[in-house]
């Protein structure tokens, strides 16, 4: 199997339904380094806290890259969020990677009990001040959304080289901030196409204009390699069809030739998995992550794990 050299391919973990969940995804990284995974992702609603379980995962796992993906902006503020990624960085000595996303209007307004207003303005002041934080271990931000001040230094040693930022942008306006404030991106459901035509285009020429580097697309792709491939793809549908309510990813599987959201998943053979992996790199991926690769069974998912580390290798 050819491998992909220039690229990281990574896996998210989900272990919401063991007895411990802490000590289940420790052993799911494990298992993941040992394929040769490279790197091991955490989802955010309202269970578990994402950065922890990075900085438990770095610790336990050595050399397997951690992230996640990714924290709502509403209902934390960047003073907490950023004492929680500065933690995780250092306990994992730079091997973490956070995600920001502006949420959902039904888990913001139902959860929180906060309006879900101006959402692209939140993001932008959210990234501002907590890229000072991160970078600097100090705040003065007054804006008309937020306000993050450091009366005492906000620094973590060990974690003086900062945090990588990055946000699940898709649309026009997230992406925009994105290139100008972030590291890079978490397209999720978007397939090469809508990577290629509309996600890589706008996020790099907004980067370009405001002098920042090349940004970093780390595209979450949900894929099973195996044999059963339309009952697997019956499970995606059902497994997947939240995010089809959710307009964002409504644009995007749409932008990306769908017509529901588990089109975009990647179901079938080593060989033709490997190749919608080659696909999204064509067309600007930097990163691949697969997510939802238990929906299958444990023996499709360490299938499908063995290829993605055979592709890393």
């Amino acid at each position: 199997m050819p491998v992909l050299t220039d690229m990281t391919v990574g896996v998210t973990l989900n272990a919401s339904d063991a007895p411990n969940q802490v000590d289940a995804t420790v052993q799911l990284a494990q298992e993941a380094a040992g394929f040769g995974v490279t790197s091991a992702w955490f989802g955010q609603t309202f269970g578990a806290d994402s950065p922890q379980l990075a900085a438990i995962v770095g610790r336990e796992v050595p050399g397997l890259q951690v992230g996640t993906s990714a924290i709502p902006v509403f209902g934390r503020h960047p003073l907490l969020v950023s004492s929680q990624a500065l933690t995780a960085q250092a306990a994992t000595h730079g091997r973490y990677h956070l995600g920001l996303a502006v949420g959902t209007k039904l888990l913001t307004e139902t959860g929180f009990g906060l309006p879900f207003d101006r959402p692209i303005a939140r993001l932008r002041e959210f990234l501002t001040a907590l890229r000072q934080l991160t970078t600097t271990g100090t705040a003065d931000f007054h804006g008309e959304l937020l306000t993050a001040t450091t009366p005492v230094p906000a620094r973590v040693p060990g974690a003086d080289n900062g945090v990588p930022l990055l946000v699940a942008a898709m649309g026009p306006q997230a992406l925009r901030v994105s290139g100008e404030l972030a590291d890079g991106i978490l397209p999720y459901l978007a397939g090469p196409r809508a990577l290629a035509d509309h996600i890589v285009p706008a996020l790099t020429a907004a980067a370009e204009a405001a002098g920042r580097p090349a940004p970093r697309i780390v595209a979450l792709v949900p894929g099973v390699v195996t044999d059963d491939v339309d009952a697997v793809r019956a499970k995606a549908t059902d497994t997947l069809a939240f995010y089809e309510q959710i307009p964002s990813y409504a644009r995007v599987i749409e932008l990306s030739g769908g017509r529901r959201a588990a089109d975009l998943a990647v179901i079938g053979d080593e060989e033709t998995v490997a190749a919608e992996v080659r696909r999204y790199r064509d067309a600007g991926a930097t990163e691949v992550v697969f997510s939802a690769t238990e929906i299958a069974g444990e023996a499709d998912r360490r299938r499908t794990w063995r290829l993605l580390g055979e592709l890393a290798r």
